[in-house]
């Protein structure tokens, strides 16, 4: 991923957290010779991503040759108007968090480790509810015939690379008015951006 050092994040905390908050991401390998990819819930969990998918997709067939994969998530983003800035002759631009994660998966072979992982992805999801569902509250025989159908693996991260491009090339009150800007679009998209972008500048003061 193209990053000049000015949209750098290298805070490997920030870049978990920044994973836990936006963790569907995509898993893209090499099967046969062709770059596939899948769209996947993940779970992180110390330096390791935690994930299934359906048995019936060959992509998973291929951590068997013990390949690097990537994995890449998207954090807010949103448009940004140069009628924004105080600076003019400036143009439009795109501000986003994006993070690629690199390493090698293993297939978890043990079901009750398998039953484990999913418990914990459910309790991760559905820890906002008022009356959060439990799997341990489902019929295990039903929900071990359902976990038979998934392929569970881990991704120890071996490389991870954090992109947050804010602005922080601009001055601060360009900054600013791009946060006024996007807070005043109504969309809550562009909110998530703005509230970033505030995070950013009142933590680098």
């Amino acid at each position: 991923m193209y990053t000049p050092p000015y949209f750098e994040e290298n805070d490997r905390a920030a870049l978990y957290d920044a994973i836990a908050e936006n963790n569907f991401g995509m898993l893209m390998s090499v099967v046969d010779g062709e770059l596939v990819a899948t769209h996947l819930p993940f779970m992180i969990e110390d330096d390791k991503l935690v994930a299934h998918m359906a048995r019936a997709n060959p992509q998973w067939r291929g951590f068997e040759a013990a390949r690097p994969v990537l994995c890449v998530f998207q954090g807010p983003h949103a448009y940004i108007s140069p009628s924004w800035y105080e600076s003019e002759n400036m143009v439009p631009t795109w501000n986003y968090v994006a993070i690629h994660v690199y390493g090698t998966p293993r297939i978890i072979e043990d079901p009750q480790a398998v039953y484990e992982n999913q418990k914990k992805q459910v309790n991760f999801q559905e820890a906002g509810f008022e009356k959060p569902w439990r799997l341990e509250d489902a019929d295990r025989s039903h929900i071990d015939g359902m976990l038979r159908a998934i392929v569970a693996f881990e991704i120890p991260i071996d490389r991870i690379q954090g992109k947050a491009k804010m602005n922080q090339n601009r001055p601060e009150a360009d900054q600013r008015g791009a946060i006024d800007g996007l807070r005043e679009t109504g969309y809550p998209a562009d909110a998530m951006v703005a509230d970033y972008m505030d995070r950013r500048l009142k933590n680098n003061k």
